[in-house]
C-alpha cells in the first residue's frame, strides 16, 4: 500500500488489475486460470454475473500474493516462534532475526508488506460485499459470493488483529476523502465484526462444492474459523459448539500425515480451507505463489531459498519416535519419502517438509513449488480445539478420545509410540493439549500466536527478549502512521 488513497480511492486501477491479471471463472474454467483481458474501469464493472465472478476470483488470487504468503507472513506469523530460525545464508534477509529476537522496529518493510497484503484482500472483499448485491444475477450465487467475501474479510482481519491489536476496521467503501484515513478501531470491535462476518457466512455457504468450485470457502470453513476466533477470545462454549457442528459434516483425518501435505493430495478429506495454488502451463506470472519457494531446500534444482527453517529446539522436543518429526522436518543428508536426496552439506541442517514439493515437479521458468497449496484450516485443528474447549469447561474426559484420534493417525502402524493421553487433571491435560498442538501443527504458522493466546509468551519466548505488555503485538508500520497524517497511533513500547 503506497498510501491510504491508493488502496481505497483508485478503484479503477484495482479493477483494471482484476480484468487484466486475475482469473475468469466459468463452468469449465478454474479460478486459477487467467484471461488476459483489457483493463476495465470501476464505473464499468459490477454489471453482470461474470463481473461478480471475476471479482471473487481476484479476491482468492490475492491470497497467494507475495505479502500474503511469503516473506511478510513468515516474519509476522512464524519468525517469533521457538520452532523456527531464519535459515538461508547468514547474511541474507537478516531482518528476520529482528523478529526472532523481538528487536524489530516500526520501520521494517515486512510489517508494511503484511499490512498491505491483508488490507488489499479486505478491499477486494468489500468491493464484492458492496457491489455484488446490486447485480441482476442468480440469487443463490449472489448470496454465496457475498458470504465468501465475508469469510475472507474475517480471515484477513483475524490475521491483522492478532498481529497488531487495534487496527482500522473498514467494512464499507469510502464515500469521499474524509474516509480515506481511518483511526485504529478497538480490538474488541474488530473481533466482534469478525464473528459477525463468520456467522453471516456460515448461514449461507454450502457444505461442499462440485469439482469446478473446489477451493471456495464452505460452511465448515466458516464454522472452523469461528471456532478458532472463539478460542482466541476464550469463549470455550462457542468453541465446543462450532467444532461439534463441524465434526458432524463428514471430515476425517487423512491417514498418512506426511502425504497429506503433498501436491497430489490437495483438498483431501481433512482439508477445510486451503489457499489454492497451481502451475498454469505457459503462464509463469499467473503461477505466482512463492510459499514453497522461499522455504524450499536451498542449493538444489527444484528446491528454493531456504528460509523459515525448523529450529534445533523443535527437532529435540518431539516425543520419542513421533513419526511427525520426520514428516515435518527435512534433514540434511536424508532421502525424502518421494526419493529426493538432500545434500549432506549446505547452509542449513533442516528445512520445512510441509511446504516441500518433490524436485521432479519443478518446471524451468516457474517458481519452485508454485503448485503447493497453503493449508489454512484442517480437521485435526477442529479435534484439538474441541478437546481444549472441553478441558477448559471442566469436561476433561471428553477431550481424551479427540486427542487420541490425532495421536493415532500420527502413530500409524507404529504401535509402540505416542501412547494415549490418559490424564484428566485439568492442568496436566492443558499442557498435553498445548504440546499436541505444537507437534501436530509445527511449521504451519500456528505456534507463535498459539503461545501468546495461551498466556505463555514470557515463559516460552522470554529468553529471546519477549516482554509482556509489549510483544503480544507487533509495531504498527511507521509508513502507515506517516501516511495517515497522525490518524494511526503506535503500539506501546515501540
Amino acid at each position: 500500500m503506497k498510501n491510504s488513497k491508493n488502496l481505497f480511492m483508485r478503484k479503477a486501477l484495482v479493477w483494471g488489475l482484476i480484468a487484466s491479471t486475475i482469473s475468469i471463472q466459468s463452468c469449465k474454467k478454474s479460478f486459477l486460470d487467467v484471461n488476459p483481458a483489457q483493463n476495465t474501469a470501476a464505473t464499468q464493472f459490477f454489471k453482470t454475473q461474470d463481473d461478480a465472478t471475476k471479482a471473487v476470483n481476484a479476491m482468492y488470487a490475492n491470497l497467494h500474493e507475495w505479502n500474503n504468503i511469503a516473506f511478510a507472513p513468515i516474519a509476522v506469523e512464524s519468525m517469533g516462534s521457538d520452532d523456527v530460525e531464519k535459515g538461508s545464508t547468514a547474511s541474507d534477509a537478516t531482518f528476520f532475526n529482528d523478529y526472532h529476537n523481538f528487536t524489530i522496529t516500526a520501520g521494517d518493510a515486512q510489517l508494511g508488506g503484511f499490512w498491505k497484503g491483508q488490507y488489499q484482500t479486505i478491499n477486494f472483499a468489500n468491493q464484492i460485499i458492496t457491489n455484488v448485491p446490486g447485480i441482476s444475477m442468480d440469487e443463490s450465487l449472489k448470496a454465496r459470493y457475498v458470504a465468501e467475501a465475508k469469510f475472507i474479510r474475517a480471515y484477513e482481519y483475524f490475521r491483522l488483529v492478532r498481529a497488531f491489536g487495534d487496527v482500522p476496521l473498514r467494512i464499507t467503501l469510502p464515500k469521499d476523502a474524509s474516509e480515506y484515513n481511518l483511526p485504529r478501531t478497538p480490538k474488541d470491535q474488530v473481533w466482534a465484526q469478525i464473528e459477525k462476518d463468520l456467522t453471516d457466512a456460515a448461514a449461507v455457504l454450502p457444505q461442499s462444492y462440485s469439482a469446478v468450485d473446489i477451493g471456495h470457502v464452505t460452511k465448515g470453513a466458516a464454522l472452523t474459523m469461528h471456532a478458532k476466533v472463539a478460542m482466541y477470545l476464550k469463549k470455550w462454549t462457542d468453541v465446543a459448539t462450532y467444532t461439534t457442528a463441524v465434526m458432524g459434516m463428514g471430515y476425517s483425518l487423512y491417514p498418512d500425515y506426511e502425504q497429506m501435505f503433498r501436491t497430489t493430495h490437495k483438498n483431501n478429506q481433512e482439508s477445510i480451507f486451503e489457499i489454492q495454488c497451481n502451475l498454469i502451463p505457459n503462464n509463469p506470472p499467473a503461477s505466482n505463489s512463492q510459499y514453497s519457494q522461499v522455504q524450499g531446500v536451498r542449493g538444489v534444482t527444484g528446491g528454493g531459498w531456504g528460509f523459515n527453517v525448523p529450529s534445533p529446539g523443535l527437532a529435540a522436543a518431539y516425543e520419542t519416535n513421533d513419526p511427525r518429526r520426520d514428516a515435518t522436518i527435512i534433514f540434511r543428508g536424508e532421502t525424502t519419502p518421494e526419493g529426493d536426496k538432500i545434500p549432506a552439506t549446505g547452509d542449513n541442517p533442516m528445512y520445512n517438509q510441509k511446504s516441500y514439493v518433490p524436485f521432479a515437479l519443478y518446471v524451468s521458468g516457474f517458481n519452485e513449488g508454485c503448485q503447493q497449496n497453503k493449508i489454512v484450516l484442517r480437521y485435526a485443528d477442529v479435534l484439538l480445539m474441541n478437546a481444549e474447549a472441553n478441558n477448559e469447561l471442566g469436561n476433561s474426559g471428553a477431550a481424551l478420545p479427540l486427542i487420541e484420534q490425532v495421536r493415532a493417525r500420527a502413530r500409524g502402524v507404529n504401535a509402540g509410540v505416542l501412547p494415549p493421553v490418559t490424564t484428566t487433571d485439568q492442568a496436566a491435560l492443558r499442557a498435553a493439549i498445548y504440546n499436541e498442538r505444537r507437534f501436530e501443527f509445527a511449521m504451519e504458522f500456528e505456534r507463535y500466536f498459539d503461545v501468546i493466546r495461551q498466556g505463555r509468551g514470557t515463559a516460552v519466548f522470554g529468553s529471546r527478549g519477549w516482554k509482556a505488555g509489549k510483544n503480544e503485538v507487533w509495531p504498527i508500520p511507521q509508513t502507515e502512521i506517516d501516511l495517515s497524517g497522525g490518524a494511526l497511533t503506535q503500539n506501546p513500547g515501540y
